[in-house]
């Protein structure tokens, strides 16, 4: 199983340059989870509503052009698995946002079933509420990560987590320590995940590589000189550790000021 997760930046947008269809030809994935999508299906080509062989599936935001969710399925997984998609939850305080992504797979020949979360984490920096917010926004969902675990679940979940979790995960961590992004609770937060067993896959496998990241400043150009933060990523539980296949930043990938991230899982 191939999933790409991609912040796209405007889904229409991302189209438009072809680039959405660049990422399908160039990588055959089974599911593409997608952040800020900024738009509705009423609003969608024929081509994002019905991008054959994948079904489309959106969770947009109550506001125009803001936020909102999406995740594109394969035929073949269809084949093979019952699928559910969920779009909200009741530790979601903003839910209007449609943050969120979830895709709920049972395999048919053994009835396992594997939860994956494409998300858009609230960024917090546009008032004190809004960082409080996303606080609790993290702390419910670990609450809810864990009772799904509890239920004999193997979950993977990720996005567009909007937190640099260590130094390295940044081009200038001395100018952005304290700072929304790399805050010291975001931080923090990241670090109870890891004392609860979730694994950050990409860091696991290259624990002192430097240098990749997954998102620029597009307003100074950063990407052209690589200043950048990896605040998009993959975790999941030891349920799954031994599927992992490979996992990569896609950086040649342009369209949007992240690039996405892709994980290939044996069966």
């Amino acid at each position: 199983m191939k999933i790409i997760s991609w912040n796209v930046n405007w889904l229409r947008a991302v189209e438009k340059k072809s680039e959405i269809q660049n990422l399908i030809n160039t990588y055959d994935p089974d599911l593409v989870f997608m952040q800020e999508i900024k738009g509705t299906p009423d609003k969608f080509s024929s081509y994002l509503n019905s991008p054959e062989p994948y079904i489309a599936y959106y969770n947009p935001a109550e506001k125009a052009g803001y936020a909102g969710t999406g995740l594109w399925i394969h035929n073949r997984i269809c084949e093979t698995h019952d699928i559910e998609f969920m779009t909200s939850f009741p530790w979601d305080p903003v839910a209007n946002e449609g943050r969120v992504a979830h895709l709920s797979l049972t395999e048919k020949s053994s009835g396992k079933v594997m939860d994956i979360f494409g998300i858009y984490f609230p960024n917090g920096g546009k008032s004190e509420e809004a960082w409080q917010g996303k606080l609790v926004f993290y702390r419910e969902f670990s609450a809810y990560m864990h009772s799904l675990r509890v239920l004999g679940h193997s979950v993977l979940w990720g996005g567009d987590i909007n937190c640099a979790h260590h130094a390295i995960d940044l081009a200038r961590p001395e100018a952005n320590d304290g700072k929304i992004g790399f805050h010291p609770l975001e931080r923090a937060w990241l670090d109870s995940c890891v004392l609860e067993k979730w694994h950050d896959i990409w860091r696991e496998k290259n624990p002192n590589q430097s240098e990749v990241y997954s998102w620029w400043d597009p307003v100074t150009r950063s990407r052209d000189r690589n200043v950048g933060w990896r605040i998009d990523g993959l975790w999941w539980d030891n349920s799954i550790i031994a599927k992992n296949r490979n996992i990569e930043y896609l950086q040649n990938q342009m369209g949007s000021d992240h690039c996405p991230i892709m994980i290939e899982l044996d069966n």
